[in-house]
């Protein structure tokens, strides 16, 4: 992880800027006072801290970075420089896209060009000084050195606010860049201007979404001198004028449309923007804007993003120092910032297959990283966001029905399905929320939902998958990590099959959710790859990172232990308890391995566990299954003491929409979703004294520590609900009616606690 950066100086910044904002009125009330936005913003996390609602559609942020595949937000903490700020981001994610509608205030002369950040070529962006940024939920602000201008940001559901104050100038501008996105290419876009004070437009992108329009209408508060429109960087000219004038209907459209507004300002004039976003059409932008802000007062728009998040920051209530609340409620927050709406204030929405669909009694949703929040984040949502919840799985069935193949969703965005990464974890999520009993989802269309995932030849040699027991390493990349993934997405239909009473449908995807044993080399005691004879893969290294060989973002030392369907088969797999041990032992200590350069995803690394990607992150709770759970109690400790905090540099890894925040979350309360798509919670160690959390059904959960104190790390005992609690897991039916768990909580292990055979988490295998 990289070297942290001291944060005390911008909570000091913030007290006196806080002073300052007299316009802003009540700032940082409630639990939102705990949460800092730039956590994530340095190094991997690809957070960034700009203005949003909670789940909202519009992110309106700075951008910093636009080219760089580790900035995938568009904000790079140790960056000096400002592109503009932009209405959409994606939030955590190793891949980047977005950054649509770029506006930039500036004085002086135009620039049509960004520039570049090392000022080897001049352009309209902006050096600005961390000494002179400011955020917190629903606001965002910073000083332009270059143009001596504030720039602030606020956000409802489908729109965004900018305040811009000037200096005293006869040359101030308002510029939009239809081109700006980050990273990938606007194939269209156009621009209207309506009146002096109104234009409107769209642009289509063709990134890693293929094909993504996006809408927007903006006002501004202030009637424009005149706009010049641009096309290929020349300025268009209509008949006599030589500026658009307001009297035209004439778009102007192209691949590369800049407009500049031109104003003169008084010194510490203000000058808003306040803009609509849909992905259905102008008209809808301009619904969307009219309906959610109707006025020009920023102070009530930012007031209101705080009710909003407090309301949701309030589903838990910590006990602990500044540092542990901050580091708690900022994960909450990110939790919370996606999946996103996607609907339009009248509920128009754009579908998978392009056509205009109208929301129902569900709400409509997107931006699912399922790879990733499939292990923790819907789980959690399950808890405390059920009804949301609930919409997001209706979404999921929603694209299924739009897509052309019958398949649930993979990783989609915007009304476009990305294809990236592996498995079909639309069903874990739908199954976990099944066996929790969320309510208004068509349990049977999702079941059948499920299994035309998992049947269709769009998946990856699934064919060959379910005839050899597994994915051959000579038919398709990634075959191993494909293989075990599969496996446990098929366990969890086997499950919701078997409950619903589909016999066939269980006792096909049982079988399947057993694959995971061929391909265990006993020989070598790991996952290896297999051909399609049933060969081995020649000169195996197990710490050969081959992004599309065997593994997907990882080697075997990772994906070995990816059977959360059934940890006591692979203990015996291994030779039984003590040789687990001593491999599980290994991924923690040793120091040997390759440098693996070149690599995106190796962050967080504690010898050979990597927390910093996903196919780790259940890894420490596996010693729950062979009676040792004081080995993963320290080890839980040292993830969360090394990996986060409440700095810039605190997140070891993407956050990929909430994943890494949703780890925390369960970890710091002390138990663990190991496989959802079960009812089972695996205990480890609580990172704070107390914590409530309130869930969506109105019943309470407490978690609370007895001889809480930073170095007792290892659980003594625990209580659920007033019983002694010897079992090192607990069910959701055990706490969904609410309760208390109380760990008593010491400096040396009881390796007493959890060590009886009886007292394990469930596996297929006995």
């Amino acid at each position: 992880m990289r070297k942290k950066i001291i944060y005390s100086f911008l909570v000091l910044f913030a007290l006196g800027f806080y002073a300052k904002a007299d316009n802003i009125g009540k700032v940082q009330q409630g639990y939102c006072k705990y949460v800092n936005p730039f956590v994530g913003t340095l190094g991997e996390g690809n957070t960034y801290p700009g203005a949003q609602v909670p789940f909202g559609m519009v992110q309106v942020s700075p951008d910093t970075e636009k080219w760089k595949w580790g900035a995938a937000s568009g904000y790079e903490y140790s960056d000096s420089t400002i592109y503009g700020f932009s209405m959409l981001h994606l939030h955590g994610t190793g891949i980047p896209d977005m950054g649509d509608i770029l506006f930039m205030p500036t004085v002086g002369k135009v620039q049509l060009e960004s520039g570049k950040k090392d000022r080897s070529e001049p352009g309209y962006l902006s050096g600005f000084s961390h000494n002179n940024e400011c955020a917190f939920p629903g606001y965002y602000s910073v000083l332009l050195d270059d143009y001596k201008v504030k720039a602030e940001l606020t956000a409802t559901n489908r729109a965004g606010m900018m305040r811009f104050t000037y200096p005293e100038s006869d040359s101030a501008h308002v510029l939009l860049d239809l081109k700006h996105v980050l990273r990938h290419n606007v194939v269209w876009s156009n621009v209207r201007v309506v009146d002096d004070c109104t234009i409107v437009g769209m642009h289509q992108v063709k990134g890693w979404a293929r094909e993504r329009y996006v809408y927007f209408a903006a006002k501004f508060s202030k009637p424009f001198k005149q706009a010049h429109i641009f096309s290929d960087k020349k300025e268009v000219k209509y008949d006599s004028y030589k500026t658009y004038r307001f009297r035209s209907s004439k778009d102007v459209a192209g691949t590369d449309i800049q407009l500049v507004a031109d104003y003169s300002t008084k010194e510490g004039e203000q000058i808003s923007v306040k803009v609509g976003i849909s992905a259905v059409s102008t008209a809808n932008a301009m619904d969307n804007l009219t309906n959610e802000i109707p006025n020009w007062n920023f102070e009530h728009i930012v007031e209101d993003a705080q009710v909003k998040w407090n309301a949701e920051l309030s589903k838990f209530d910590v006990e602990g120092t500044q540092e542990q609340k901050e580091t708690f409620y900022t994960a909450v927050y990110h939790e919370f910032m996606a999946p996103v709406r996607f609907a339009d204030y009248n509920g128009s929405y754009r579908g998978l297959d392009q056509n205009i669909y109208k929301e129902g009694k569900n709400k409509n949703y997107t931006l699912f990283s399922l790879w990733d929040t499939y292990r923790a984040t819907h789980p959690l949502f399950c808890l405390v966001q059920a009804d949301r919840n609930s919409d997001m799985i209706n979404s999921m069935l929603a694209h299924y029905e739009q897509s052309a193949d019958s398949l649930l969703p993979i990783w989609s965005f915007w009304n476009n399905e990305t294809w990236c990464m592996i498995g079909y974890h639309a069903v874990p999520v739908i199954v976990d929320a099944y066996f929790k009993g969320i309510q208004g989802v068509d349990w049977e269309k999702a079941l059948e939902a499920c299994v035309s995932s998992a049947t269709h030849p769009e998946f990856d040699a699934l064919p060959s998958y379910e005839k050899l027991g597994y994915v051959p390493y000579d038919e398709e990349n990634e075959s191993v990590s494909k293989t075990l993934e599969y496996a446990y997405d098929d366990y969890c239909i086997a499950m919701m099959a078997k409950d619903m009473g589909q016999k066939a449908i269980y006792d096909r995807f049982i079988k399947r959710a057993m694959a995971y044993e061929n391909l265990f080399d006993t020989s070598i005691n790991w996952m290896r790859p297999k051909d399609s004879k049933g060969e081995w893969m020649p000169d195996f290294d197990t710490r050969f990172f081959k992004h599309m060989g065997a593994f997907t973002e990882g080697t075997t030392w990772q994906y070995s232990w990816y059977v959360p369907q059934d940890v006591q088969g692979l203990v015996n797999l291994m030779g039984g308890p003590k040789d687990f041990e001593v491999k599980l032992d290994s991924v923690f200590t040793t120091k040997k391995g390759k440098d693996y350069k070149g690599v995106d995803d190796i962050h967080g690394r504690i010898g050979e566990y990597w927390h910093g990607n996903e196919p780790s992150h259940h890894i420490t709770y596996l010693y729950n299954y062979i009676g040792k759970p004081w080995k993963g109690q320290k080890l839980i400790h040292q993830v969360i003491n090394s990996q986060y905090g409440n700095q810039p540099g605190s997140l070891c890894g993407n956050d990929d929409c909430g994943q890494m925040s949703a780890w925390y979350i369960f970890s710091a309360m002390g138990f663990y979703p190991v496989c959802p798509g079960t009812n089972d919670y695996v205990i480890g160690s609580p990172a704070l004294p107390k914590i409530t959390m309130n869930m969506s059904n109105g019943k309470s959960l407490k978690m609370r520590c007895e001889n809480y104190a930073p170095k007792n790390i290892y659980v003594q005992s625990v209580s659920l609900n007033g019983e002694k609690w010897t079992k090192s897991w607990f069910s959701y039916d055990e706490i969904k009616d609410g309760g208390e768990i109380v760990f008593k909580m010491g400096d040396h292990p009881n390796k007493s606690w959890g060590k009886n055979r009886k007292a394990y988490p469930p596996s297929i295998s006995k």
